[in-house]
């Protein structure tokens, strides 16, 4: 299975083109996180050599389990781009470091070289856990780990016919996966009352067993596995009930501990992993950790996400630009077994504390629940689709407070937010887009607005939809909505006409009303306009012909079968034009007088609708400009809130109007 190495020179020479800051950097280990290490330093013009134990070259990790089922080749899951890292970057894979030797700054390998080093990274990440159950020894046993783990198993599945899987967690379920997909009858025992149970509650893991089962997986919880029988070879399980399960191949998928045999061989300080701070540096300043080996805060985290951020702040750090990890919120969202699951905060904590509110909602499709404190979302939880998953996450990791309103509707449709308000554009920069390596909207918007074009040129540049590819399509979506905003066709003549009628329907506010003559001026416009009963009906019947226009090409507007008349942005044109016309009809009518009770009410109705739709018709213009900057996005575009308060405003006017009609000429 695993394809020839392709191994560069090893040996303690780093000799290559240098700048005056480069430093020699080694990191042990050739993971996913290691190597993002590497890439980071490299970025940052250091000399880095990555010392891989396994003689392969490096891979996804998670994308293992198509590599069982067949799905994939080794080739198709190998970290990509390795090759164009440059002179800067060395990679030495099948070399095992058994020693670091702090006081002479070296690391020392299996075959006896050393290695310099200025600063060191240790990226050893962490071992399969095997319990001491009786009868683990035997042939037949399996771990599912690394690609040897999976070469090891794509083997058995030759001629296994029964595999039991020890373990309810995602790696046990992915391995049932790989071995079902192979053809096998697979049964997956977990000691827990339920699947997943650090990431789901009963109900989610209730029904995500049903989902298992549903592919020909069986589900035993609540349960533990006694022995592994066999007296040459794997023969079945007794359970703890005393019940037995046949089967000729077990997958031991109890967890991981973390590898620090190096650390504390060394006398770095540890606890469960080795012990880092803000910057990721060890007890020894010159020595840092990452990934799955270190402990931050007394927290540890089993996802390649936040080793991602870690290698990060490491390589930061070790370049000179001082930054920190300030821990992140635990989160999954991913399929497993073809069921999509996703889960932030501290569940199963969250899940057991009284002092936590929650609440359900559950159909055919799906199962959802949230976790508040005091009102702040704290935790979530979702098996089958879950399409606001994304603005879940960060609103667990900014604790945002959860109204009635959205409590109501979630209770209701399984959603926080309106429909129009989970629009890919509406997600804040904050939300995490793909969690098995952190990167957010925000990192993603930046990547687009730099020209990346296509999911592919965006994982490049991010590293989003690399490990899983889960996030795939909500990457796709983000590039579809995500490029500059495209102006609206006529925008100049839109925000110049709004312009117009913002500036008449101010005036009032501005300059006040236009004052009445003190004498009789036969020759004066104003004595024509306001002291002629003629003239007055006339305005006014003009004024109120106008008004009927606007708002005719106003419901125009939202009939769409009259596109034969006109586009919809020529009739929009014309709209304010017929607007701007209003303003002036009711300058000429009232010089801005509004009178008292009954006029003064239509003449406040007048201005506000006209003020509104001037701001409508800015907002619709500027349109471009304001989403450019995050204001509004394509499904809460920046116009819709004054739009609606310009025709609110409307619809009360035609009655005004009747009445003032029918005042003035019954008085």
């Amino acid at each position: 299975m695993q394809p020839e190495a392709q191994l560069t020179s090893p040996g303690p020479d780093l000799s290559g083109p240098e700048t005056p800051t480069a430093q020699k950097v080694v990191v042990i280990g050739g993971g996913p996180v290691g190597i993002r290490a590497a890439q980071e330093l490299v970025q940052r013009g250091q000399q880095v050599t990555v010392l891989s134990g396994e003689a392969v070259t490096p891979y996804n990790r998670v994308r293992l389990t198509p590599l069982l089922s067949g799905d994939v080749q080794f080739g198709d899951i190998i970290l990509p781009d390795l090759e164009n890292l440059g002179e800067g970057f060395t990679l030495v894979e099948g070399m095992r470091v058994v020693a670091i030797d702090r006081d002479a700054q070296q690391v020392v390998t299996a075959d006896g070289g050393t290695w310099p080093f200025d600063k060191l990274v240790v990226a050893t990440g962490s071992n399969a856990f095997v319990p001491r159950i009786p009868g683990v020894e035997l042939p037949g046993v399996f771990t599912f780990r690394t690609a040897d783990d999976a070469a090891a198993l794509l083997a058995r599945s030759l001629s296994a016919r029964k595999v039991a899987v020890i373990g309810g967690g995602l790696l046990g379920l992915e391995a049932a996966k790989g071995m079902r997909a192979r053809g096998c009858e697979v049964t997956v025992i977990e000691h827990e009352a339920r699947l997943m149970p650090r990431q789901l509650d009963s109900g989610g893991g209730a029904r995500l067993a049903l989902q298992i089962e549903d592919i020909g997986v069986a589900v035993r919880t609540g349960i533990a596995v006694k022995t592994i029988d066999g007296e040459f070879r794997v023969a079945g399980l007794t359970l703890s009930d005393g019940s037995t399960i046949s089967c000729d191949t077990v997958i031991v998928c109890t967890g991981v501990r973390a590898n620090i045999t190096l650390a504390q061989e060394a006398k770095l300080a540890f606890g469960r992993g080795v012990v880092v701070n803000d910057q990721m540096q060890t007890s020894d300043p010159d020595i840092f950790a990452v990934g799955e080996c270190c402990e931050h805060q007394g927290q540890m985290y089993g996802l390649v996400g936040p080793g991602y951020a870690q290698a990060e702040v490491a390589a930061a750090e070790i370049a000179g630009e001082g930054t920190r990890f300030v821990g992140q919120t635990p989160a999954t969202k991913l399929k497993v077994i073809g069921a999509d699951v996703f889960s932030a905060g501290a569940v199963e904590q969250l899940d057991a504390s009284a002092a936590i509110k929650s609440h359900v909602w559950e159909d055919n499709l799906g199962y959802r629940r949230i976790f508040l404190d005091r009102g702040k979302l704290v935790g979530a939880i979702a098996v089958g689709p879950c399409p606001q998953a994304s603005r879940l996450q960060d609103g667990v990791e900014q604790q945002i407070t959860v109204y009635p309103w959205m409590l109501h509707r979630f209770r209701k449709t399984g959603q926080l937010w309106l429909e129009g308000e989970q629009a890919v554009d509406a997600m804040p920069d904050t939300a995490t887009v793909c969690n098995c390596t952190g990167v957010t909207c925000g990192a993603i918007r930046k990547a687009i607005n730099n020209g990346c074009g296509t999911v592919d040129e965006v994982s490049f540049e991010t590293g989003a939809s690399t490990v899983c590819g889960t996030c795939r399509p909500l990457v796709e979506d983000l590039i579809d909505v995500g490029g500059k905003p495209q102006p609206m066709p006529l925008w100049k003549p839109v925000l110049g006409f709004s312009c117009v009628a913002a500036l008449g329907a101010l005036y009032p506010l501005l300059a006040g009303h236009v004052p009445l003559p003190t004498s009789y001026d036969a020759d004066s416009l104003r004595v024509w306009l306001w002291r002629d009963n003629i003239v007055k009906q006339w305005s006014g019947f003009i004024l109120l012909g106008l008004f009927v226009s606007a708002m005719v090409i106003g419901l125009r507007k939202r009939i769409r079968w009259t596109d034969r008349l006109g586009s919809f942005d020529a009739w929009r044109l014309v709209h304010l034009g017929i607007g701007i016309a209003a303003i002036i009809g009711f300058v000429a009518h009232t010089g801005f007088r509004l009178g008292s009770n009954l006029n003064m009410a239509l003449g406040l109705g007048f201005i506000l609708t006209a003020a509104f739709g001037a701001i409508a018709g800015l907002t619709t213009g500027g349109d471009h400009e304001l989403r450019a900057r995050r204001i509004g996005n394509s499904r809460n575009p920046p116009r819709k809130l004054p739009t609606w308060v310009h025709i609110l405003t409307i619809w009360p006017l035609p009655v005004l109007i009747l009445l003032h009609v029918l005042a003035s000429y019954a008085f």
